[in-house]
């Protein structure tokens, strides 16, 4: 259904041209705005600038079409002032490091007036690991740290742990260390040498065995969930590294998880979130750019990219 008025949407993300037009929520949410009646343009997180008061980016028109090998028909390149769109989507990829936050606060200068989804002030300030220790009690035991002798000892108190880096994505750099495995002192070492960024380690859930539930809240509240199975062998459920979508109906512990977090993402302008919820327990809170939309709306027939923009629409109205 088309909307009232015409809006003129910006999407900031990693290039369009490689995307998996099957699986990619950017894409979904572009293919809805254009239903909806509302024009696109396009840019690379590298094409984004600051110059003498404005806020620029070198893009292109965009027009998709849900087409293999033919999903995306880009216009001249062009100087766009973001300040001429209505609504800027934020959704390049993490690594969440010093580039992810410049394009925040360069994002924050055009702010409300251009609507930023999600809003990079809070972006910047909860990224996908961070604001779940905000809600210990529903978090499994979990410590960030640089230091190895904090490591050390939060892995003797609770054996079975997952280390990972804090600000990576997609399930890289996951790894599980069991009671008898000796090599917590070598990936400190590794990780060491990379950056200068602290770990991650939360005590292993048995229940990802079942799924690591993707919840998908859309300005605070939930409106469903996919189960990510891992493969076989494998301790990671993230669909970038071989993880199973299934569909799962949400339970009560996900609306209890949902009713205490939503109401502080809403408020902050979070739109679109996905939570990771493994058994009983909230591993993570996704706001940088979350997927799962064309996965629940396989398996649930949920348009949530149409419950996204209505929201987005009545913020612009």
């Amino acid at each position: 259904m088309a909307a009232s008025k015409s809006l003129r949407v910006g999407f900031q993300m990693d290039p369009v041209e490689a995307i998996n037009i099957d699986g990619d929520s950017s894409f979904r949410i572009g293919l809805e705005a254009q239903a909806r009646g509302h024009s696109l343009v396009y840019w690379t997180p590298d094409k984004l600038a600051y110059v003498e008061g404005r806020v620029v980016a070198r893009g292109q028109a965009m027009e998709l079409r849900r087409e293999k090998g033919n999903h995306v028909t880009l216009g001249a390149m062009q100087d766009i002032d973001l300040a001429d769109l209505d609504v800027v989507w934020l959704r390049q990829d993490p690594p969440f490091d010093m580039g992810y936050i410049t394009t925040t606060h360069i994002l924050d200068m055009i702010h409300p007036k251009t609507l930023v989804v999600n809003d990079p002030t809070w972006v910047r300030s909860w990224p996908e690991k961070l604001m779940v220790l905000d809600f210990p009690d529903l978090t499994p035991p979990t410590a960030i740290a640089r230091d190895l002798g904090t490591l050390k000892a939060f892995k003797a108190r609770h054996g079975d742990v997952i280390l990972k880096p804090l600000y990576g994505n997609g399930g890289a750099g996951v790894f599980r260390l069991t009671p008898e495995d000796r090599n917590l002192n070598s990936l400190h070492e590794l990780f060491s040498a990379i950056n200068r960024e602290p770990l991650i380690m939360q005590k292993f859930l048995p229940a990802v065995s079942a799924g690591d539930k993707r919840v998908i809240l859309i300005d605070g509240e939930p409106v469903g969930a996919i189960n990510r199975v891992p493969a076989e062998g494998e301790t990671r459920s993230n669909m970038h590294v071989g993880g199973r979508p299934e569909k799962v109906a949400l339970t009560d512990r996900d609306r209890e998880i949902c009713a205490r977090i939503g109401p502080r993402l809403r408020d902050a302008g979070q739109i679109f979130v996905g939570i990771d919820v493994i058994g009983d327990w909230l591993t993570e809170i996704n706001v940088t750019s979350p997927t799962g939309l064309q996965e629940l709306e396989r398996f649930d027939g949920t348009n949530a990219s149409a419950l996204i923009w209505e929201a987005i629409e009545a913020r612009r109205a």
